[in-house]
């Protein structure tokens, strides 16, 4: 035995063709049946006009209680018009046996009525003796106490009765056919678009993800339905191209990890079964293999910090904020510059200076992050500057604050790029600029530049024993990394031939300066030693 939900039509257009025939086809019965009650009431009411207009002449009373015939009777079509049937009562109420009127049925009225029944001229309707139809009858008082009942029978009325109400059954019929061929295909096109949708979804989930619904008017349900649609897809698409991206660079991250560290612990291991398996090694050279195996395992101690730092920077990018001084941090990152690189001269300027010379007044600026984070992430510029830049090149430092505009933090223009989204345009921002007249990066190096372990080639005349040998190709992409963790921008304005400059942007107002800033600034200015 079926259960009740199956035999419940389960599609949209099925459904919408059974409602509209249901509707329709109630409809058009509803209308026959009130014109049909109608037609009824008003030809039951000429019947009863004609009744309540006929009255048996005085005479017939008289002979119709002596039990005889009428002596004088005038013409049928004066005194019983058509159909009409005469009964009469006697003063005690009891129904004569004599009548006027012929016909093969009479109604079936009572024997003996009381004063009050039937009531004078109020029409009723009662059965037929033989029960083959209904008459109309309505009482009328006569002389001596007697009554009369005029009769009418309502054949015709049943008959046109009968008739209208099979004429409205075959309209009912016809009109629920009609509705449903017609019906099923004005809703078969008017849900075509709908139908669309549906194809459009259904490619889509076999696999053409570039589809989209070309119905989109705002003006009906199914193009807002579409304009929704094509806007799920396309950030549909979206976060399967950001995955996508997410999984190559998750691979070619692996990989490279994989790579930075397998040449150092193969190093280790060389040198290791080296030291192992010549036990009669000279000092000289046994101090060399211990000092190769402690660099490698310094470098790949390095690597892994900084894999850690980009993990721990990629799933909580808050960090401890604190107000800052910039400028103080710019010239301890100098100073610690100049320990590493005693080769190198690296300067301290207010920003928007350009050129060697008196750099001018510097500001104290205070901003508000981590401070040693932001150490790093100095300490990387310079280190990134002193590495990819032939020795004697100036470096520069510059600390300031501005307000975001097109030039400086807004979106990228050519010549720029940043891995980090642009900061609001006009709001107040402090900056710190690394700045060098090295030879600069091409377009392609530069849009890699913040990636994870990429190495730009050097330029012609750089060193090839910096960060080539040694480094990770992991400083830019955690300095930009740390720089969105603190709300803030790193980006890069460089150009073949034209040197490079890494400026950082933090979100704030900009600072005064404070008495002691030319106490900083001649402390500063010449704190790395010349090349």
């Amino acid at each position: 035995m079926r259960s009740p939900g199956r035999l419940r039509p389960r599609s949209l257009r099925t459904r919408l063709v059974l409602i509209a025939t249901v509707l329709a086809t109630a409809a058009v019965l509803v209308c026959q049946a009130t014109g049909l009650t109608l037609m009824r009431s008003w030809l039951v009411g000429q019947v009863d006009d004609r009744l309540t207009d006929f009255r048996p002449p005085s005479p017939v009373y008289r002979d119709i209680s002596g039990g005889t015939a009428p002596a004088h009777r005038p013409p049928a079509h004066e005194i019983l018009p058509s159909d009409f049937r005469v009964y009469f009562y006697d003063a005690e109420g009891r129904l004569l046996p004599e009548s006027l009127g012929d016909g093969r049925s009479e109604p079936r009225l009572r024997r003996t009525v009381t004063a009050g029944d039937p009531v004078d001229g109020r029409p009723a309707t009662v059965p037929a003796e033989d029960g083959g139809g209904s008459w109309r009858v309505v009482a009328d008082s006569g002389p001596d106490g007697m009554r009369a009942v005029v009769a009418l029978p309502l054949d015709s009325v049943e008959e046109a009765t009968s008739r209208l109400l099979w004429f409205s059954l075959g309209i009912g019929v016809a009109t629920a056919a009609g509705v449903t061929l017609l019906g099923g295909a004005a809703v078969r096109l008017g849900l075509r678009p709908l139908t669309r949708v549906e194809h459009t979804a259904r490619s889509i989930t076999g696999g053409e993800l570039e589809q989209n619904v070309t119905d989109t008017s705002p003006d009906t349900e199914v193009g807002r339905l579409g304009i929704a649609f094509n806007t799920m897809l396309d950030q549909l698409r979206a976060a399967l191209h950001r995955k996508d991206r997410t999984e190559r660079r998750l691979r070619r991250f692996m990989a490279d990890a994989g790579h930075e560290l397998r040449t150092p612990l193969t190093s280790l291991q060389g040198f290791a079964e080296l030291l192992l398996h010549d036990p009669q090694m000279s000092a000289s050279r046994r101090r060399e293999a211990h000092e190769l195996i402690a660099q490698n395992a310094d470098r790949m101690s390095r690597l892994v910090d900084s894999l850690f730092l980009l993990a721990k920077l990629g799933d909580a990018p808050t960090t401890e904020h604190g107000p800052v001084d910039l400028l103080s941090l710019a010239a301890d990152g100098i100073a610690a510059t100049a320990v590493r690189h005693p080769e190198r001269r690296v300067t301290l300027a207010p920003l928007g200076a350009r050129g060697a010379g008196d750099p001018g007044e510097l500001d104290v600026v205070e901003g508000s992050g981590d401070p040693h984070q932001l150490a790093q992430v100095l300490s990387n510029l310079l280190d990134n500057a002193c590495t990819h830049t032939p020795t004697g090149t100036r470096i520069e430092v510059r600390v300031g604050s501005l307000r975001v505009g097109p030039l400086t933090g807004g979106a990228d223009r050519p010549g720029r790029t940043s891995a980090n989204p642009p900061l609001p345009s006009g709001d107040p921002a402090h900056v710190i600029e690394v700045a060098d007249d090295g030879p600069g990066l091409s377009p392609q190096d530069a849009a890699q530049v913040f990636d994870r372990f990429y190495r730009a080639q050097p330029a012609a005349g750089t060193p090839r024993d910096g960060v080539l040998a040694g480094g990770s190709g992991l400083g830019l992409a955690i300095a930009s990394t740390i720089a969105e963790a603190h709300g803030g921008r790193l980006e890069l304005d460089t150009g073949p031939g034209e040197g490079c400059v890494f400026r950082l942007l933090l979100p704030g107002g900009p600072a005064p300066g404070r008495p002691g800033a030319g106490r900083c600034q001649a402390a500063c200015r010449g704190d790395a030693p010349r090349g």
